[in-house]
């Protein structure tokens, strides 16, 4: 499957209005390549792998759009391109779009969703055999111990060190008793592997939706009881039905791979979910963002009992007093 690109080179401030034009003539969905900063409700809704703050905003902005062609129908460069110049010459008697050029390229076996799989191996982490779902278990793995994932749609395949800083930190206070509340679960992952290491319960948030589906499969491909392994699409930090459905001093260990900037509204609220005495394992800190996550969870009555570090990200763990 081959697709022609046809990029515009235009102003962050322009990106909807074009959009939205060359939807009229039926140019579909668009890639959006810009430097504008994630506002606070992006941050949020980002839940793991996260990336440290990007270059200044320039105001220029990429939109790429994508028209599938074969032998059988194949694409006139020069008329789309032509389409698209007219449309922006008309929106250009009534606002600025700058530039306002287009690039034409091609690509081939284009698939959102599944491209990046080629880049994604099995791998380990410590003890544990992490093996994407579209991987067969060699033969000499068999007796290791294996987690199967597919992110899908939501993050989170163990790789990211942040991940991994979070996966240690859970095998070293998890018991056979332990009620885990996973805080941004994504993929489900964190929990999962905690249920492979033998806790009792967990209970994964999400604002994404599409982590329930994510973790459902990823339960299935692992043998995880649904009982087991309960799912909640919500808000914990802002929403009191949120937290009044997962529950007050109900968990032995609360474990959130989010941004720091996330991390600092939900402990104050995340102490109340926390059993006395119960483990409050942090991570996705920036190095930088280290003191920042401290000074929250100090400041919301909890001890810092360790940090731990992996490349330039962190692990913060705190103790809830007995």
């Amino acid at each position: 499957m081959k697709w022609k690109k046809f990029t515009v080179k235009t102003i962050t401030d322009a990106e909807d209005m074009i959009i939205s034009t060359l939807y009229d003539i039926g140019l579909e969905g668009a890639q959006i390549e810009d430097k504008v900063p994630l506002t606070p409700l992006e941050k949020e809704q980002m839940f793991v792998d996260i990336l440290p703050d990007g270059p200044e905003d320039d105001g220029i902005a990429y939109l790429s759009f994508f028209v599938e062609e074969s032998d059988a129908n194949p694409v006139d460069a020069n008329e789309v391109t032509a389409s698209i110049l007219r449309e922006l010459d008309g929106l250009r008697e009534f606002m600025e779009i700058g530039e306002g050029s287009v690039m034409v390229s091609e690509t081939e076996d284009l698939d959102w969703i599944n491209n990046w799989k080629q880049f994604f191996h099995q791998f380990y982490i410590d003890d544990l055999l992490v093996i994407p779902s579209w991987e067969e278990v060699r033969p000499e793995d068999q007796d290791k111990k294996i987690l199967h994932i597919d992110p899908g749609t939501a993050f989170g395949t163990g790789m990211h060190e942040t991940t991994q800083l979070c996966i240690r930190q859970l095998k070293k206070y998890i018991t056979p008793e332990t009620e885990l509340l996973d805080v941004g679960t994504g993929s489900g992952i964190l929990s999962i592997i905690a249920l492979m290491y033998g806790i009792r319960h967990a209970v994964g948030t999400d604002l994404d939706p599409c982590a329930a589906e994510a973790v459902r499969e990823n339960m299935e491909a692992n043998q995880i009881a649904p009982k087991c392994f309960e799912m909640m699409i919500g808000n914990l930090i802002t929403d009191e039905s949120v937290q009044k459905q997962i529950g007050f001093e109900k968990y032995d260990i609360v474990v959130a791979n989010i941004l720091a900037d996330v991390l600092v509204p939900l402990t104050p609220v995340i102490v109340h979910q926390l059993k006395p005495g119960g483990v409050y394992i942090t991570s996705g800190i920036i190095d930088n963002k280290e003191q920042t996550v401290r000074d929250a969870v100090e400041a919301a009555g909890l001890e810092v009992i360790e940090v731990t570090a992996q490349g330039e990200w962190v692990s913060v763990t705190a103790r809830k007093p007995a």
